[in-house]
């Protein structure tokens, strides 16, 4: 039996302003061609399908276009919640969705759902749905000695329906550790400081592929066969140098399950940039990448520059954001200058565009920073002439 492991799409995100949903489609589009051209059973897609717990209505549009391209072509797609997700929206039409090969758990309502499928070489497998958890709420029903995951997970998974001739294959969104050793993160992720609130990877040992979500690098647990696939896009600039993939994994009635990692090639990659403004914007490094690319620039200019970003996005429409490393910056970071001394070293430009920050939400758009930039020039020139 042949699977696509896939986890946090998060439908509807944006990134530094930039809405994700035309990325999204694509990347989407692209997974329905490969599970045609691998010709796979099913799609597993571990939790985090949305953003948002209320998602907005054209997240909501490119999942149910999603689902009824694998159903059409009768590949059965089997989901669960994440902690970004709505677990009892996910809920709605279950029951009608499972009679056209469409598997949701959203909530666990005492019973861990599990569903069987064979194919045609009479590999059998069973899959079991664990959705996110809220110890809190499951405390008393499973009688916990401690409201944490570990336990929720290790009461839930006692509890399955085990057909002992079948392959076993588990759905878990979860913050999962090896020993106590912390997965590789990234910045996009809302994960347990420290690692408290872990699951132990000790606990999916009997399941033959444990199927994870929640950690946005693609990474092996322990085992080839305990694996977070990571999000389908890069979320943040944490992500860039790492490739993004969709695991395709081969059951056979016994032995090791095979995993292939599948290249996903997104619409725009999201990389970084670093130099001086000059350099940064002449034809040589411009062409050296694809221009509309998500961008982040890191200037390091020592001199003050006349509305950089304005120059940045001519070339980089696409720009996200623009961070500078210079020795006025790496003097405030190093921790030797006090707040006090850094506010003292900015320019009075500086100084109000922090303030316009922090007052607004938002930064200066150009026309607002020429302007600025204008006028205290203009302070400058009389208090020269004075």
């Amino acid at each position: 039996m042949k699977f696509l492991h896939l986890s946090d799409l998060h439908l509807g995100k944006r990134v530094y302003g930039y809405s994700m949903l035309e990325d999204q489609r694509a990347i989407l589009e692209q997974i329905v061609r490969l599970a045609k051209e691998q010709q796979v059973d099913a799609v597993l897609i571990a939790g985090d399908i949305y953003d948002k717990t209320v998602p907005p209505g054209e997240a909501v549009q490119l999942f149910d276009w999603f689902f009824t391209a694998l159903c059409r072509e009768q590949i059965t797609v089997l989901a669960i919640s994440g902690n970004h997700d709505s677990g009892e929206r996910l809920d709605f039409g279950r029951t009608l969705l499972a009679k056209q090969g469409m598997h949701l758990a959203g909530t666990y309502d005492s019973v861990l759902e599990s569903v069987t499928l064979c194919d045609g070489d009479g590999c059998r497998v069973q899959f079991h749905l664990l959705p996110w958890l809220r110890p809190m709420e499951l405390r008393e029903r499973l009688q916990l000695e401690q409201s944490s995951q570990q336990c929720a997970v290790q009461a839930v998974l006692a509890q399955a329906d085990w057909e002992e001739s079948a392959r076993h294959v588990l759905l878990a969104h979860t913050f999962v550790t090896v020993g106590g050793e912390l997965p590789a993160q990234s910045d996009s992720e809302v994960v347990p400081v420290g690692g408290v609130d872990a699951v132990d990877a000790a606990l999916f040992d009997r399941y033959d592929y444990a199927a994870l979500g929640h950690i946005h690098r693609p990474q092996r647990l322990g085992r080839d066969c305990v694996r977070y696939a990571g999000s389908p896009l890069k979320y943040s600039f944490s992500e860039a140098q790492y490739a993004k993939s969709v695991p395709l994994v081969t059951l056979h009635t016994e032995g090791e399950p095979e995993i292939a990692l599948l290249p996903l090639v997104p619409r725009h990659d999201l990389r970084e940039i670093r130099g001086r403004l000059e350099d940064v914007i002449s034809e040589i490094t411009v062409q050296a990448g694809e221009p509309e690319d998500y961008i982040r620039v890191i200037l390091t200019d020592e001199e003050e520059l006349y509305d950089p970003q304005r120059a940045l996005k001519e070339v980089y429409p696409n720009l996200m954001r623009l961070d500078f490393d210079n020795s006025r910056t790496r003097a405030a970071d190093a921790g030797g200058m006090t707040e006090e001394d850094a506010v003292q070293q900015m320019t009075t430009a500086e100084l109000f565009a922090q303030f316009f920050q922090q007052q607004n939400g938002k930064e200066m758009t150009p026309w607002q920073t020429e302007r600025l930039l204008e006028l205290c020039r203009r302070m400058e020139e009389n208090n020269e002439a004075d």
